[in-house]
């Protein structure tokens, strides 16, 4: 039996985000690989850098994973010198996270990385087209209680 819809699961806005995030997810796991992190590695790095959160359950919840995956990550990045570990004076059973110096310019090599992927990703549309994508995503990132952009219309510059 037709539907009186023709359109399809391959029309709706949640496939189409989720089958490009995945695409780029991907291809960002793959540019990270050089400095052996992991798209999780750069959410705890970012997380740091602004001042988001500090111990292991702060940033577990805001990252909205497991608490032991955050150790895992934690555990990795401490290992390359990208994070120190302190005891909390308040509570010794809390763990308190921060960048390095290291840590800093991680990040922000991961961070150039994902701004190459997204000229990439980005490259055939136009400056208001780009804009207008920024500022749509930022909706949906809001309306879900994740970052958004620091700057408005934010993303890859037109060529």
């Amino acid at each position: 039996m037709p539907l009186m819809d023709e359109a399809t699961w391959t029309d709706t806005l949640s496939f189409r985000l989720g089958a490009l995030g995945a695409l780029i997810a991907d291809q960002y796991a793959e540019a990270l690989a050089i400095h052996d992190v992991k798209p999780k590695h750069v959410g705890l790095l970012g997380v740091l850098d602004k001042g988001l959160a500090s111990s292991q359950l702060e940033i577990a919840k805001l990252m909205r994973v497991a608490p032991s995956l955050v150790v895992s990550l934690a555990d990795h990045l401490e290992a390359m010198g990208a994070i120190e570990r302190l005891r909390d004076p308040a509570d010794r059973r809390r763990q308190i996270l921060s960048l390095t110096r290291k840590g800093h310019r991680l990040l922000a090599d991961c961070t150039a990385k994902a701004r190459a992927l997204d000229e990439e990703l980005a490259a055939g549309l136009t400056a208001s087209q780009r804009t207008a994508l920024s500022e749509a995503l930022d909706r949906l990132a809001a309306s879900y209680g994740l970052p958004v952009s620091a700057k408005p219309g934010a993303g890859p510059a037109p060529r």
